[in-house]
């Protein structure tokens, strides 16, 4: 590809009328676009002169730096060799990388050093209207200045600088001026104050040609960092998936009057799902099932956090009202805006009396085996996170008599949907169905649990947009 020629038509046409090319600083074939600007035709890459000699010096030249950048060990060491083999290979006094930023695309200076391998200091002026030319147009320019004047028109920093020579290319695949797949990443500038220092073209075309190289070797070395950097966060969030599984208590047996279950999936590896029993200090049975918004990591570390007060505040206090009076006012204090946690807490006593209170949850849904109804246990209060003096008061105890099945559940359940008609959602009525047709056979606690979660998960297809958990509690 450095030794492809490709012919400007215009060019020839002009040449064949015998028209020559204009010429600032006697470096050949140019044409000039504005004071002392020069840029390039097509053939960018264009560096090999026909000299034996020459030719071999800038092929080596290439191939050594390419070889360099090529083992760079991590980005930020690449990107400091990139500009010191830059400054090298051209002569010039100071070398900058210029990248666009990710928010605006305006170009920043990434790295900028001086000949000898020292860093410039953070406030480094440059010829913005060069770089963002070539940025734009994605188009190598070189710019040689004979006088204030051209100085001036070039830009007042590179008058201010009195720049005599500059030199920018572009950071992208392809060659410069043609069109590209996707913008360019950045700019590689180079410039001196030398007064005898004068860009040639031929200079020009070999900044270009390791411009190119460049970019492949930066979004090598970025794909491969990306590709650690992913592996790692898959491994981190494996662990605080196990830790979270772990965090799962284990279902109580033989617990006097009641037949338990609980069941949690994650949309991710981690969810902002949970569900807890807690032994209170009364001897009572505490049922929790929070629900974060959002799930993945940041709603995991909330639910670790609330689980942990939570259970502490349980081993100490028998009102619920007060507890999770208490937990609203930790998690106001630890969770950032927009976020809250629902809560639905219902403390068991061995004579089938339910203390329940609903923070904002999902209404839970209490089915009567005498007489096949459907209950629900309204709210007492807004998810927690939301109002930080909020004094939540519990429900009128409730009474549930032998083969009455209380079912506590996330969103995730009655928002499971079909992912071929999305409007097509199991719904808070297709969840009273189910828990109909399999309580009224007397159904154990598993077997009510499982089976709604099956359901739902065969509507969806088995795919989750939302964690789903679901706690089912049977009085024997």
């Amino acid at each position: 590809m450095f030794w492809k020629k490709k012919k400007d038509r215009a060019g020839d046409r002009a040449q064949a009328k015998g028209a020559s090319s204009p010429r600032r600083d006697g470096a050949g074939d140019a044409s000039g676009d504005g004071a002392g600007l020069t840029t390039p035709g097509p053939a960018t890459t264009q560096f090999l002169t026909g000299e034996a000699t020459k030719d071999r010096r800038n092929v080596q030249v290439l191939l050594e730096a390419i070889a360099r950048v090529s083992e760079a060990r991590d980005l930020d060491s690449l990107l400091v060799d990139i500009v010191d083999r830059s400054i090298e290979i051209t002569g010039a006094e100071r070398g900058l990388l210029l990248m666009r930023s990710a928010g605006d695309g305006v170009l920043a200076v990434r790295v900028a050093r001086l000949r000898g391998g020292e860093a410039l200091d953070e406030d480094v002026r440059f010829s913005t209207s060069i770089a963002n030319k070539v940025l734009k147009e994605v188009q190598a320019l070189r710019a040689t200045v004979h006088s204030e004047s051209e100085a001036l028109e070039l830009g007042r920093s590179v008058y201010d600088l009195k720049l005599r020579a500059v030199m920018c290319v572009p950071l992208a695949a392809g060659d410069p001026g043609e069109e590209v797949a996707k913008p360019p990443a950045g700019v590689l500038y180079v410039d001196s104050r030398a007064a005898t220092r004068n860009f040639s073209q031929g200079e020009l075309a070999l900044f270009a040609a390791l411009a190119q190289h460049i970019y492949i070797a930066m979004e090598n070395a970025r794909l491969h960092f990306d590709s650690i950097e992913k592996l790692r966060l898959e491994q981190s969030l494996e662990l605080a998936s196990a830790i979270q599984r772990d965090l799962m208590p284990s279902v109580p047996t033989n617990l006097d009057g009641w037949d338990l279950h609980g069941w949690y999936g994650p949309a991710d590896q981690t969810a902002g799902d949970f569900y807890d029993f807690c032994k209170m200090k009364d001897g009572r049975l505490a049922i929790a099932v929070g629900d974060v918004t959002g799930h993945g990591i940041g709603p995991a570390l909330i639910t670790a956090a609330a689980q942990a007060s939570m259970r502490s505040y349980l081993r100490m206090i028998s009102d619920p009202g007060e507890v999770v009076t208490l937990l609203n006012q930790d998690v106001c204090e630890r969770v950032e805006d927009g976020r809250f946690l629902t809560l639905f807490l219902a403390v068991l006593s061995a004579d089938g009396t339910v203390d329940a209170l609903n923070g904002g949850h999902a209404l839970p849904f209490l089915y009567r085996s005498a007489t096949g109804e459907i209950e629900t246990i309204g709210r007492g209060g807004p998810a927690l996170g939301m109002i930080p003096d909020e004094t939540y008061t519990a429900h009128e105890p409730i009474h549930l008599e032998k083969g009455d099945v209380l079912v506590i559940y996330t969103d995730g359940l009655t928002e499971a949907r079909s992912p071929d008609d999305h409007d097509l959602m199991l719904g808070e009525e297709g969840v009273k169905d189910i828990l109909t047709e399999i309580a009224k056979t007397g159904a154990d606690s598993k077997t009510i649990c499982l089976r709604l979660v099956e359901d739902a998960m065969k509507l969806s297809g088995g795919l989750r947009e939302d964690d789903i958990t679901v706690v089912v509690a049977r009085r024997t």
